[in-house]
């Protein structure tokens, strides 16, 4: 999960802005990591192909030096391809000069990916050959330039040279605070418990790894059943606590539904053997912990991400031992099968994943700043010039934008649980029954029994939705597949009331996913009405809303949004 970000002129766009985030998604593992030596490979491979294959070389330049010919006659009819934001601005259009720039430049940028596309590589091999041309084209860019860059010139102007005294202002803060990455976000604009993740409630358990936050009845009358929310272990939960009108706990809350959330500890490297059983482990605590306080024998389990991984295995691990603990599931953008084609496996060698566990062994962990790196380098026109140009070239400031600020808070993963991670991932592991262990017991999926409730993205491409659909067959039970027309982020911060957002829905899961999709129905509006219906029939009966939070037993502790999301 997807729309192209804004430009820098229009930054404080927001949609645009979630957008920008939604395309930091695609591309290389984050959790392998993307080495320059493998960037390297590909480009003596693409040299090598060039030696090998002299004749489409010669071909490939005649026709460039053609196009040029026509660029300079006027008779070229190149033009920015659609959603292209970089070259909006009338001037690229209208002044002869940008319009023969940019003309040259689109004709450079399709003839150097017209050769990679038609020499001998092999299919993964041309494509890591691809994101690298990419990479170095989109580096190449005119408008990343002072000179390339018409509206960055205007701003000079109007300015008198301010912009360019801010632009250097920002350029040495970003060298200093930001490793030298362009930065994506006016952090000063944010506070976790201030303007984030403001829902009331209070932490009613906590252990090492989690603290487990119960919310504030928003009714008079409550579903029985509580719902407890999972996030990745790779971010930190208020995601699902955004804002005003993008809280997915207000909107659970408002439909009288009793809602905990689990509060992941950013683990440091004195944690660094903390893995799979660990997790799990914590989990079943906080569960026990929300079953007493509720009263509630069993409760509804809802994970994004790893964070769904991470109750796969708690649920494949219940089902084995028969233990009936969870009523209903909901999986929200997670790929456990990863038979169907995706990007993410890219540039996963054995040598690179190898490299990637040692390099977060040696440190204890893996940090979440150089997750945000590979994802930033995974779409460069988004997440990289899109900034560098706002930042340096404007002069302006990073926008403020709450999904951003998320996005840039980032958290650790322990070293042992990182390998796991790369072990399932490379091994495919939760579609082979039996090959994954949790806590002493092999896991299956299609022994997990419960009704289960899956959520993919049309656009997503860190999860793609072939593979959320691979996930969803995978287990026993009623399983409801929903596609959601947005991408990873946006499937869900997806709030009622979008005029532009749908969803499909088909009853049957035929083997084949396209299939799926042709005989699916088209819904209008978000997803999560959908899924309230189907939470509120797995919710049991409505009784009066507790007067407080916790229990005598487990006796509040914090005011939410807690102490463990405040830690870097």
């Amino acid at each position: 999960m997807t729309v192209t970000s804004e430009t820098p002129q229009q930054s404080d766009n927001a949609k645009a802005l979630a957008a920008s985030v939604e395309q930091a998604l695609p591309g290389p593992n984050p959790f392998v990591g993307l080495r320059p030596c493998d960037i390297f490979a590909a480009v003596q491979q693409i040299g090598a192909q060039a030696m090998r294959q002299p004749a489409l070389v010669m071909e490939q330049e005649m026709a460039l030096a053609r196009e040029m010919f026509n660029i300079v006659s006027g008779s070229a009819k190149t033009a920015s391809p659609q959603g292209d934001k970089r070259f909006t601005d009338t001037a690229w259009q209208d002044n002869p000069m940008y319009r023969m720039t940019l003309q040259g430049y689109l004709a450079w940028r399709d003839s150097l990916a017209g050769f990679v596309e038609r020499s001998g590589l092999d299919a993964n091999s041309r494509e890591r050959a691809k994101f690298v041309v990419s990479l170095i084209t989109d580096a190449a860019s005119p408008t990343n330039t002072l000179l390339g860059n018409p509206a960055a010139l205007k701003k000079v102007v109007d300015s008198g040279g301010i912009s360019l005294l801010d632009g250097f202002k920002n350029a040495v803060t970003d060298m200093l605070k930001n490793q030298g990455m362009p930065a994506q976000v006016n952090k000063t604009a944010f506070e976790v418990g201030k303007n984030l993740g403001t829902s009331k409630g209070s932490v009613v358990f906590r252990n090492e790894l989690l603290e487990l936050i119960q919310y504030s009845p928003t009714t008079q009358q409550v579903y029985s059943r509580p719902q407890l929310i999972v996030p990745p272990q790779i971010n930190k939960f208020y995601i699902f606590d955004l804002s005003e009108g993008k809280s997915i706990v207000n909107y659970l809350l408002d439909n009288e539904l009793q809602v905990f959330v689990v509060s992941w500890r950013n683990p440091t490297a004195a944690q660094s053997h903390w893995d799979l059983d660990t997790y799990v482990t914590a989990l079943i605590e906080a569960i026990t912990a929300v079953r007493e306080i509720t009263g509630s024998e069993d409760i509804n389990l809802h994970g994004a991400c790893s964070g769904a991984m991470t109750i796969s295995a708690l649920l494949g691990h219940l089902a084995s031992r028969g233990e009936k603990t969870v009523n209903a599931t909901t999986l929200m953008v997670a790929v456990l099968d990863n038979t169907a084609d995706s990007q993410l496996g890219l540039f996963a060698t054995p040598e690179a994943v190898a490299a990637a566990k040692q390099h977060s062994i040696s440190r204890g962990v893996l940090a979440g700043e150089e997750m945000g790196r590979v994802f930033a380098w995974m779409r460069p026109n988004d997440l990289v010039w899109n900034y560098w140009v706002n930042n340096y070239l404007l002069g302006n400031a990073p926008p403020a934008f709450d999904i951003l600020y998320w996005n840039n808070d980032t958290t650790r993963l322990p070293a042992k649980f990182h390998g796991e991670l790369l072990d399932i991932f490379t091994g495919n592991l939760f579609s082979k029954p039996g090959a994954l262990t949790v806590l002493g017991t092999p896991i299956d999926l299609s022994q997990v029994n419960c009704d289960t409730y899956v959520v993919a993205g049309m656009t997503d491409h860190i999860t793609p939705w072939k593979g959320v659909y691979n996930t969803a067959r995978r287990f026993g039970g009623e399983t409801r597949f929903v596609l959601s027309s947005s991408g990873h982020i946006q499937s869900l911060i997806n709030p009622p009331g979008n005029p532009k957002a749908k969803y499909f829905l088909n009853p049957s899961l035929p083997a084949n996913s396209d299939a799926w999709l042709d005989n699916a129905q088209a819904e209008k509006d978000s997803w999560w009405n959908n899924w309230r219906d189907w939470l509120v029939a797995r919710s049991g009966e409505k009784r009066a809303a507790p007067a407080a939070t916790g229990s005598k037993k487990h006796p509040a502790k914090a005011n939410a949004p807690g102490t463990y999301v405040l830690q870097n």
